[in-house]
């Protein structure tokens, strides 16, 4: 077992950076276990390879000071919510116990990112049930259940449950971002591959808009935001209280 406080669940290498990784980014530097496990390889974006998505999610890691990164090498594009893939995420979500896990929106363009949230929650409200045997390495794993799960706003808009202030965090998040350097816009790209959605210079500054806007709605200058299908609860009403901006 290898205790995470936060751990990040998502369909493909980069859904993470590009969507809650200011929010990761602040945790680390409050000092708290974070952890992210992607789901596939990515192996069917049109820009790159398996060996650079490796590569760019450990550079990505290093850099937001992620304690651990994994891939469960399911398949990109085809990966179901069945028994078989709730079973190996029950054993990561037992291995490393997070408190919070977040994960994929539950409405989104690409069809990879709600089967993922669905699988993820799934998987984490089943890792707590003590009849459901699992292992790692051998030795039987004790009953788990994460305490919240989150699930990230993506490509389309949602109404977010709360959002994060990300003011300090988000320019090491576009540093994050720009790791992949296979698959968004670059001026030095000279690869060759198809231009895609994702990689014009517009969507980076599309991403940044989006952050700016969730910030404008909690009076920060950027933020990420959450939907969370159970209401969250607060201790009192100052825990909703941000620093007033000068």
């Amino acid at each position: 077992m290898q205790k995470l406080h936060i751990l990040a669940i998502a369909a493909h290498p980069d859904d993470v950076e590009l969507s809650c990784a200011g929010t990761l980014i602040k945790h680390v530097e409050m000092g708290h276990a974070v952890g992210i496990l992607d789901l596939t390889e990515g192996e069917l974006g049109t820009r790159g390879t398996v060996a650079d998505r490796y590569a760019e999610a450990a550079a990505s890691a290093s850099l937001m000071g992620i304690r651990i990164r994994e891939n469960a090498k399911m398949a990109d594009g085809f990966f179901i919510n069945d028994e078989a893939h709730q079973r190996i995420l029950i054993s990561y979500i037992r291995f490393f116990q997070p408190d919070i896990v977040i994960t994929n929106a539950l409405d989104d363009r690409h069809p990879d990112h709600s089967r993922a949230a669905k699988l993820v929650s799934d998987a984490c409200f089943l890792a707590g049930l003590r009849q459901i045997k699992t292992d790692w390495d051998l030795s039987s794993q004790e009953a788990w259940r994460p305490k919240r799960v989150y699930h990230m706003i993506q490509d389309r808009q949602m109404e977010p449950t709360f959002a994060v202030d990300t003011t300090s965090s988000f320019p090491k998040k576009m540093d994050a971002i720009r790791c992949f350097k296979t698959q968004f816009f670059s001026d030095s790209d000279t690869s060759g591959d198809p231009t895609t959605y994702i990689s014009t210079p517009d969507f980076m500054h599309q991403l940044e808009h989006r952050d700016a806007m969730m910030g404008k709605r909690i009076g920060a200058k950027y933020a990420e935001g959450f939907v969370s299908v159970n209401l969250p609860g607060i201790s009192d009403l100052d825990a909703l209280l941000l620093p007033e901006i000068s």
